[in-house]
Parts: structure tokens; C-alpha cells; sequence
């Protein structure tokens, strides 16, 4: 069965919302184990331009932010459902997400 490594950046204080919208959505299920994650801190630096509606800073001013990089796993069929979930549940009008195939292990 195909799986993915999926990784989002979200503000601390959105941290849990998305952990859980991610897990609702059958994200982080390894063997008899759900709602696995792993999470890191640190900043995250970014500067909105003109025509963005942003849920922390303004437009033309570089903006930092306490974030914590979200990892989980996700089976292939639930990708799509799991990347929905994390859209919905997260502040940003642009949230930055990395999907990286796995290969099996065995």
C-alpha cells in the first residue's frame, strides 16, 4: 500500500486543531497506533503581498511567527480527505505543505 509523509508549518496556538483535523481525516495511522505525529518548533518568516488576506501580519510587512512543523504519515487512499482537513483547519489563506512518497520498508 502506497503511503506519504505529509508536513505542514502552523502558528503554535493552531498546533492542536490541525494535529487533530489531520488524524480525524485517517492521517497518522501506523500499525495499531493512531493520531501518530511528530512536531519541531521554530520560526517561520514570510511577507504578504498585495491581494493577500492575512490571518497574522499585513500586507508589505516581513512578518515572523513561533510555528511548529507538523509530520505524519498517511495512507494514499486518504490523501486528498487528509489534505482538505488541514486546509480547513488551518489559519493561513496559504498554508505550506510538503508531500513526500515513502517507500516501503517492509
Amino acid at each position: 500500500m502506497k503511503h506519504y509523509k505529509i508536513v505542514v508549518f502552523v502558528p503554535v496556538v493552531d498546533g492542536d486543531r490541525v494535529r487533530q483535523a489531520m488524524g480525524d481525516a485517517g492521517a497518522g495511522v501506523i500499525g495499531n497506533y493512531s493520531y501518530c505525529s511528530f512536531t519541531v518548533r521554530g520560526i517561520g518568516r514570510f511577507r504578504p503581498d498585495a491581494g493577500a488576506s492575512p490571518s497574522i501580519g499585513e500586507v508589505g510587512r516581513l512578518e515572523a511567527v513561533e510555528e511548529e512543523r507538523v509530520e505524519t504519515v498517511c495512507a494514499a487512499e486518504k490523501l486528498a480527505a487528509v489534505l482538505a482537513a488541514i486546509r480547513h483547519a488551518h489559519p493561513y489563506e496559504e498554508p505550506a505543505i510538503d508531500v513526500y512518497p515513502l517507500e516501503a520498508t517492509g
